[in-house]
């Protein structure tokens, strides 16, 4: 079973679900950082890490010895990632997302498919979790392709995976969720977090993934948000306070589920909470 935490709204606390979630669950646990321009769940995690792999993605390859300058690989890319002047064909590499159209549709087989390292896969342990991150390399605009590589790996199907989403709705969070078996959305209650959470809920009922809610840092003002859930009739899963006891703890780095025992069991029921409505799906 996969199970996703996604926010919208950066900044809501979906790493902190996430993490506490993990460290609750009570079994061996498979965790992915798929926040891959900010990874920070080793901050609080601390995994041992064992090894590090390449992430990369397909660029052309031009052999002007082949090409006749025909100009069907650029009329064929709508990101304008090559143009045909006169006897010169021009790659802009940052442009490119590998879509692999311009290398089919060559008549000269002028075009191959070459690489480009894009991000990093870090491999770790800690405790019952297996635990994975990928990182953007610096100048990259998109990470979709390392989610993609991180969510390929092999691992054991008994294993159940926690995936924390990168904030936002792009290619990346779409590869991250892509036919996950439940999915978390944390929210917190103002205006931004709000807006991003009604197109996180109409995302995943478009794709047809179950899912609930977690509201973080409430101060009692989030009736807006319930009422929301209700009509839609969507589960509030939990209600996070705005609490100093929590802050202090995440400002050192502490996940307050190891803290205080009343969190971890409430992250545990909703984690055996889900996994059993996933049973029975």
């Amino acid at each position: 079973m996969e199970i996703s935490v996604m926010s919208g709204k950066g900044g809501t606390g979906k790493t902190t679900v996430s993490i506490n979630l993990a460290l609750s669950a009570g079994e061996k646990i498979r965790f992915l950082d798929c926040d891959v321009e900010e990874p920070d769940a080793k901050i609080f995690l601390l995994p041992r890490m064992e090894r590090i792999e390449y992430s990369t993605v397909s660029i052309p390859v031009i052999d002007e010895k082949l090409c006749t300058y025909c100009g069907k690989c650029a009329e064929f890319c709508i990101f304008n990632a090559l143009a045909v002047i006169k006897k010169k064909i021009l790659f802009f590499e940052r442009l490119c997302r590998s879509c692999s159209g311009c290398w089919l549709i060559c008549p000269e087989r002028a075009i191959t498919e070459g690489k480009r390292e894009n991000g990093i896969i870090r491999y770790g342990e800690v405790g019952e979790i297996s635990f994975m991150e990928g990182e953007l390399k610096a100048g990259e605009e998109t990470g979709y392709s390392i989610v993609r590589d991180m969510r390929k790996i092999p691992y054991k199907k008994d294993l159940i995976t926690i995936i924390d989403c990168p904030p936002g709705l792009s290619p990346t969070l779409l590869e991250a969720i892509d036919k996950t078996d439940f999915s978390i959305v944390v929210t917190e209650p103002s205006e931004t977090a709000f807006h991003d959470m009604r197109l996180s809920l109409e995302l995943l009922e478009r794709l047809k993934i179950p899912c609930g809610v977690i509201i973080n840092k409430s101060s009692g003002r989030e009736s807006f948000i319930e009422d929301y859930c209700s009509k839609k009739k969507i589960d509030i899963l939990l209600t996070i306070p705005f609490d100093m006891e929590i802050a202090c703890l995440y400002s050192k780095g502490i996940p307050f589920s190891i803290e205080i025992p009343l969190w971890k069991n409430k992250f545990r029921d909703i984690f055996k909470k889900i996994v059993k409505s996933g049973k029975s799906l």
